[in-house]
């Protein structure tokens, strides 16, 4: 039997000289190699650090993850080493993982699933810093019940993000589209929207560009949807290339690999008016306030269920 994300855990044994430590995950317990080990070498925080946090939030993120084939953004040797991104699940993972065969162009990968908070700290111990999840499910791939907008600033000015967000979700508000905020842990901030999953990868791309199309003409001088860069000016590009097959975009809760160790954190369309906010507010550094917004549920406000695109796309429509 898996363990769940429910489960109780005794916290994080920190080992000594003859073993590795090890964390209680339900019925599981996950063992932490090298907890020691530097991953965030400008802020001093190790893999124990990292897996004590994915522990501590892993009652939120797991149902975001769960479900999902993941590809993960792996550190062995932290900030300045090597990285790399790993679809594919190694063979030497836990027959208690799930894994998801999913196709590709040419064959199929095995993604790893997270289904519980095993799975989650086990992931940290292989220097997991970051989870990427498809938009869609396991079980029907080419079915996305989320669709992303990324607001990808052109320089450092948040304030650029701050007002492409509000318009984007006054847009969304119009097409009946409840729409959830979160900041990316990087530069920018990812509006996020619900879907039934009853419409094709296809047909939610091609309703997210239309979207994008819509906002860019009625603001020309502050968003583009141009994909060339230099197209762009100091205009804010509206991206929604993460709504292909197999795409990803960053989990909620996840960790990013960068100084400060940021967090990919929801926030309430109210916080976009926080004049401290930032898309690194959130970080390791300060687990306390991410457990914090955690608990205060901030995308309790949106409703769960997924939105069919039908009748938004007849109102779309009517606005082009």
């Amino acid at each position: 039997m898996n363990a769940t994300d429910t489960d109780t855990d005794s916290g994080t044994d920190t080992g000594n000289d003859t073993g590795p430590a090890s964390v209680r995950a339900g019925r599981r317990t996950v063992h932490l190699h090298r907890p020691e080990k530097v991953l965030f070498p400008d802020d001093g925080l190790t893999k124990a650090d990292v897996l004590d946090y994915y522990r501590r939030v892993a009652a939120s993120m797991v149902p975001q993850l769960r479900g999902r084939p993941l590809m993960l953004e792996r550190l062995p040797e932290g900030l300045g080493g090597p990285q790399f991104m790993q679809k594919d699940t190694p063979d030497h993972y836990p027959e208690w993982i799930r894994r998801a065969e999913v196709a590709k162009e040419g064959g199929t990968v095995t993604h790893t699933v997270c289904e519980d908070k095993a799975t989650l700290l086990f992931l940290a111990d292989q220097a997991c810093l970051t989870f990427h999840r498809w938009l869609s499910r396991a079980d029907r791939p080419l079915h996305p019940d989320r669709l992303v907008f990324d607001l990808d600033p052109p320089g450092p000015d948040f304030a650029a993000v701050r007002d492409a967000a509000r318009r984007l979700c006054a847009l969304l508000d119009e097409l009946g589209l409840p729409a959830a905020l979160m900041t990316t842990g990087s530069k920018g901030l990812h509006v996020i929207v619900a879907l039934d999953g009853k419409s094709d990868v296809d047909t939610v791309r091609s309703f997210a560009q239309d979207v994008t199309q819509v906002l860019a003409e009625r603001h020309p001088d502050r968003l583009t949807t141009a994909v060339r860069k230099k197209s762009r000016g100091d205009r804010l590009y509206l991206d929604v290339q993460r709504n292909a097959y197999a795409q990803t975009a960053v989990a909620p809760w996840s960790l990013r690999p960068k100084p400060g160790a940021p967090v990919a954190t929801p926030i309430t369309r109210d916080q976009l008016d926080e004049p401290g906010l930032t898309p690194q507010y959130w970080s390791l550094r300060d687990v306390a306030g991410v457990l914090e917004q955690a608990a205060a549920r901030p995308w309790s406000g949106v409703p769960a269920r997924g939105r069919s695109l039908r009748t938004a796309r007849r109102r779309l429509d009517a606005l082009r």
